[in-house]
């Protein structure tokens, strides 16, 4: 069972509607206590990053989360904002503390090409940089759609793919069972399709 987080950042639907039409079992979690039940989670998000990991903490996620991703070692994939919380911190309107999960920072894009507008919104290409769980079945350079004004900052081994607007970032993470992806799965078709997928289908380290 995968737990969809719903934490007031997410584009929830969306996601729930991707997974129906690939017949994965789910359910939309609002309430911390249900947390350890889910086999896998889901971490969407739309918005801010100190609204999100505001929201978190608000809803009492975090210490639920820790437990389970950290201790317990469950996949995770954070879409978007949700990829963005596992950082460590975060200069979006000032500086904010993120997760932790992932070694990293959330920095504005800042593309020198005036021509390239912020936010990066729309379909872009990601390239595969290492072997992934997550992208099997995706070809090297697949296109996929990103709406985004910041980016994260993070070492090179923990990224799967990267996409260039202006500077090159990246489009996904892989980090044992934490992975991520800037782009949004749930509107990138069938590449997007392929990789909730996989998520769905994997297996614990």
């Amino acid at each position: 069972m995968i737990g969809i987080l719903n934490y007031g950042m997410g584009n929830l639907r969306s996601v729930a509607n991707a997974l129906s039409f690939l017949g994965v079992e789910f359910s939309i979690i609002a309430d911390r206590e249900e947390i350890p039940r889910m086999d896998k989670m889901i971490l969407p998000g739309v918005g801010a990053f100190a609204a999100g990991m505001r929201n978190l903490a608000e809803f009492g996620f975090i210490p639920v989360l820790n437990e389970e991703v950290v201790g317990k070692q469950k996949p995770i994939l954070g879409i978007c904002l949700g990829m963005q919380l596992f950082a460590e911190v975060g200069f979006e309107g000032g500086e904010y503390t993120g997760l932790g999960w992932i070694k990293g920072e959330i920095k504005k894009l800042d593309p020198k090409d005036p021509a390239l507008k912020i936010p990066h919104m729309g379909w872009n290409h990601g390239i595969v940089k290492k072997p992934s769980r997550l992208l099997q079945g995706i070809a090297p350079q697949a296109d996929f759609y990103f709406v985004q004004s910041y980016y994260m900052a993070c070492e090179p081994e923990v990224v799967s793919s990267t996409c260039e607007y202006g500077i090159e970032f990246p489009a996904s993470i892989e980090w044992g069972n934490i992975f991520g992806t800037q782009f949004h799965p749930e509107k990138s078709q069938d590449a997007g399709l392929t990789l909730l997928k996989n998520f769905a289908g994997l297996e614990p380290n």
